[in-house]
């Protein structure tokens, strides 16, 4: 057995024995946190600021209102659906990606599918030059936030030119009385070869761990989440070794963050497929103090991969991959390149 496998096994019986002793389900508390690249959710409004021309009513793509609602209410469908695993009502924590302003989270969270989840929003602008940014939705009664900024990640080519890209969104909190720091991430891509640009993502792999050092000397009892998407696998050098991560759980020592996907990625399961190869770029990674049960405090139980058949393409060459929103620059009807990831915490109420 994997030791990601045995400590589900010992968290299933835990949870059952907790419950057993109360058959109104008080014992344990449950929540689920996701991350999900949401594929270019751009208003139909030219930003003179960015490089969005593209996604206007003129541009090449010739982006509506009609193909804006449709993947507002498709988008949708999706996040309602996280949690469902243990009838929870939707991710309580959710990263995102690839989102233009604040404007398209409000007219996602209003959407009726996710409108009584009570979503709040946090959201920072980027330093992309397309405008596409970072942000957290989280429900006010299981996450209390008191501080969030975003941090710029330095980066230059190899003729020594400063490149923009985007930042790291860091977000202090609390889940009940447990002080979190979640750091969202959407790291440079492979465009140009993964060879060409694999000094920029060990950069954003530098930038959180100098962050996530920061916040765990000023308080050493921080559980953090490092999420996003991260154009990077998780045996890659940024994730494995300058983070550093693991996916076992007997390596996890206090410098070490847990990655839980490490073993969805040697199994060959992915989050998005190019070139009919899967990768697993989508990560949310977990500092050891959510491996470590302790009492009254979030521990990891569980994570996965979410996805359902209507998220897929049926047919053709790319059957069985996510359904994307466009297809070059014809609209598709799809929801996003990227299928979301999550895990479930849980803790024991005294």
């Amino acid at each position: 057995f994997h030791s990601k496998s045995i400590l589900a096994i010992v968290l299933s019986i835990w949870i059952q024995f907790a419950w057993s002793q109360n058959p109104s389900h008080k014992k344990v508390k449950m929540i689920c946190v996701s991350f999900y690249n949401l594929e270019n959710l751009f208003d139909t409004e030219d930003d003179p600021v960015t490089n969005d021309e593209e996604f206007t009513p003129s541009g090449i793509k010739a982006w509506s209102k009609a193909k804006y609602d449709d993947k507002l209410s498709r988008l949708s469908r999706v996040i309602s659906g996280f949690g469902e695993d243990y009838k929870l009502n939707g991710a309580d924590i959710l990263g995102v990606c690839e989102i233009e302003n604040r404007r398209v989270l409000e007219d996602l969270i209003s959407q009726p599918d996710l409108r009584p989840m009570g979503y709040d929003i946090i959201h920072h602008e980027s330093f992309d030059p397309r405008g596409i940014d970072l942000a957290l939705l989280y429900k006010p009664s299981v996450f209390k936030p008191s501080f969030s900024a975003m941090f710029p990640i330095a980066i230059s080519d190899r003729s020594g030119n400063v490149k923009s890209t985007r930042g790291v969104l860091m977000v202090l909190g609390k889940m009940d009385n447990q002080p979190i720091c979640i750091l969202v991430n959407h790291w440079p891509s492979r465009r140009g070869g993964e060879e060409a640009t694999r000094s920029y993502r060990k950069q954003a792999a530098i930038t959180n761990k100098k962050l996530a050092d920061s916040v765990s000397l000023v308080n050493p009892q921080t559980s953090i989440m490092i999420m996003g998407d991260l154009n990077d696998n998780p045996d890659n050098e940024s994730v494995r070794k300058i983070l550093p991560s693991s996916g076992s759980l007997s390596k996890v020592e206090e410098k070490c963050f847990y990655n839980p996907f490490y073993d969805n990625f040697t199994d060959g399961e992915g989050t998005l497929a190019h070139n009919n190869t899967w990768n697993l770029f989508d990560q949310i990674i977990l500092s050891y103090h959510f491996t470590r049960p302790r009492k009254d405090q979030y521990t990891f139980y569980k994570n996965k991969v979410f996805r359902k058949e209507f998220m897929l393409e049926t047919a053709g060459h790319y059957k069985d991959h996510p359904k994307r929103t466009f297809a070059g620059d014809v609209y598709n009807y799809g929801y996003s390149d990227h299928f979301p990831v999550m895990v479930y915490l849980t803790r024991q109420i005294p």
